[in-house]
């Protein structure tokens, strides 16, 4: 069950405990540094109730995630229930509760693609990464994912790296791109825009 979903009035007053049981139920530390981050990204906010996607984007921009910890301290800044907070987050998929890797890897399954290869492309990148679709490497370089369709059809089968397209792709040439990438990092060399 989703943690988020326990409780839809949590406040102030009960707010440690709701951290405690969140990190609890997803398995992670508490951190008292990103909790008094967090805490600090929300006092700095300007926005009033209506702004929660804005103070939930910002907190994804500051940790490249949207940290459970993060929800009760949300909903006490903006005054709104903890369920509501949850919901938000939950629904829309460009935040995570997860951590997600410095470099996005998407791959389309669309009927396009998939028709033209897209699947020996998935099984790629599974293998080069050791993870499958919907993880993230342990290191949090990578995080994998697929969708059914990026509206560039007409160059499938398509694979985005970091935003950026590449189109006709082929199994060799992905490898070789997320290699590189890896190699880069290692070396600690930044990337290109």
């Amino acid at each position: 069950m989703n943690p988020c979903l326990e409780n839809k009035t949590t406040f102030a007053s009960d707010m440690d405990s709701t951290i405690s049981r969140i990190q609890a139920r997803i398995g992670c530390k508490p951190d008292f540094a990103m909790q008094t981050r967090i805490r600090q990204i929300a006092s700095e906010w300007e926005g009033g109730k209506g702004s929660l996607i804005g103070l939930l984007q910002r907190i994804q921009l500051a940790f490249n995630y949207v940290p459970p910890i993060s929800l009760p301290i949300v909903a006490e800044r903006l005054g709104l229930p903890l369920g509501q907070v949850c919901g938000v987050a939950t629904f829309y998929g460009s935040f995570s509760l997860e951590p997600r890797g410095r470099h996005m890897v998407t791959c389309c399954l669309g009927t396009a693609c998939h028709v033209r290869g897209g699947a020996k492309i998935v099984d790629e990148v599974s293998d080069v990464l050791a993870i499958g679709p919907g993880d993230t490497t342990e290191d949090l370089l990578f995080t994998f994912e697929t969708v059914r369709c990026l509206g560039a059809c007409a160059l499938a089968p398509v694979v985005v790296i970091d935003g950026k397209y590449y189109g006709k792709s082929r199994p060799r040439r992905i490898r070789r791109i997320l290699q590189d990438i890896r190699a880069r990092e290692e070396a600690g060399v930044e990337q290109a825009s």
